[in-house]
């Protein structure tokens, strides 16, 4: 057994999500980002394909976006309830981490495990802001799952498309927390 670490343990079962309307200013900078992006990026990689990389969103960037969630949305027929909550996702948001999911050509690797491995390094990001000392949230919407949309709002290419955006700010107030799961209940133990 390896050396236990305590705190790690109750960060983990106690941490939560910020929801990104209440992330404010400041954000991190280049060198506070830097780590985080690091500590993500030591997320299970079944293969060492690296089926992911990291689109940091400025508040421009957010802003254009904001702008693309109104044209796609009228193109695919949206309501307007629907456009207007993605809408203001970007408009709020002064920061944000889009992580692509890259399918890599394997014969060893499926293409869901390589999502798998998109998926936590959304959430190790996540973490890793939050431990950190920043609010954090983990946010998609039907727009990133657009292929147009992610070609034009991050720049994805043929087999490439949004796993998650990661806001990341100052929380500005903190949310009340919510019913957990009843781990008890969703456990099955085998023994044979």
């Amino acid at each position: 057994m390896s050396e236990p670490n305590p705190a790690a343990l109750e960060f983990l079962q106690t941490r939560r999500s910020r929801p990104a309307k209440m992330l404010g200013l400041p954000v991190p900078d280049r060198d506070a980002l830097m780590p985080l992006l690091t500590a993500a990026a030591r997320s299970p990689d079944h293969g060492k394909l690296e089926p992911w990389r990291f689109v940091v969103l400025e508040r421009g960037a957010l802003q254009r976006m904001a702008g693309l969630v109104a044209e796609r949305g009228a193109a695919l027929g949206r309501s307007a309830e629907d456009i207007e909550k993605l809408q203001a996702q970007y408009e709020g948001s002064h920061l944000a981490v889009a992580v692509i999911e890259v399918q890599k050509p394997s014969e060893k690797i499926p293409a869901i495990e390589q999502s798998y491995s998109a998926a936590a390094v959304c959430l190790g990001l996540l973490n890793a802001a939050l431990a950190a000392g920043w609010g954090a949230n983990w946010l998609t919407g039907w727009a990133s799952h657009d292929p147009a949309f992610a070609a034009a709002a991050v720049g994805a290419g043929e087999g490439e498309r949004i796993a998650g955006v990661i806001h990341i700010g100052t929380e500005r107030r903190v949310p009340p927390d919510r019913p957990r799961p009843d781990v008890e209940a969703l456990t099955t133990w085998l023994a044979e």
